[in-house]
């Protein structure tokens, strides 16, 4: 069962990269109301946040640069940031190193006890498996996120 959770992650993740890649640029960063954020936000958070979620249950050292925090991470947005945004080109080969790196996780690995449960709202993790799989659920709404998006920006034009 476990692989077949990691296959689902790699699937998920093909999906995004595919969807990411047939955006224009210029649409990353129209922000139309009443969305709070853009879809360079939304493919930058989902980078930092398996980077995040990852860096939980694995041994995994970080290749994100500092920036992405600040840029990225729950509760940001496009209009307070004053760092320069990664390109999508960058947010590319971010995505796909990490998909490379889901070939590296070990199904066994997927059931071990985190060193304590990890509590985000009203949702407890207890194992890694568990913390992986919510990535990959936490990615598929940004991915949804990234449609609409998509949607009202080609609809606007």
């Amino acid at each position: 069962m476990s692989q077949a959770i990691i296959n689902t992650a790699k699937s998920v993740r093909q999906l995004v990269i595919r969807q990411v890649q047939a955006i224009p640029e210029e649409l990353f960063d129209v922000q139309p109301q009443p969305f709070s954020n853009t879809i360079r936000w939304n493919v930058g958070h989902i980078v930092s946040c398996l980077d995040f979620f990852l860096s939980l249950g694995f041994p995994f050292d970080s290749n994100l640069p500092e920036t992405y925090n600040s840029l990225f991470k729950p509760g940001t947005r496009p209009s307070d940031w004053t760092d320069t945004p990664p390109t999508k080109e960058e947010l590319i080969q971010y995505l796909s190193a990490q998909l490379e790196s889901l070939s590296d996780v070990s199904p066994s690995t997927l059931d071990k006890s985190l060193k304590s449960p990890i509590e985000m709202g009203p949702l407890r993790f207890e194992t890694v498996g568990e913390v992986f799989n919510f990535a990959f659920i936490h990615e598929t709404m940004h991915s949804s996120t990234i449609s609409c998006l998509l949607k009202v920006n080609q609809y606007k034009e």
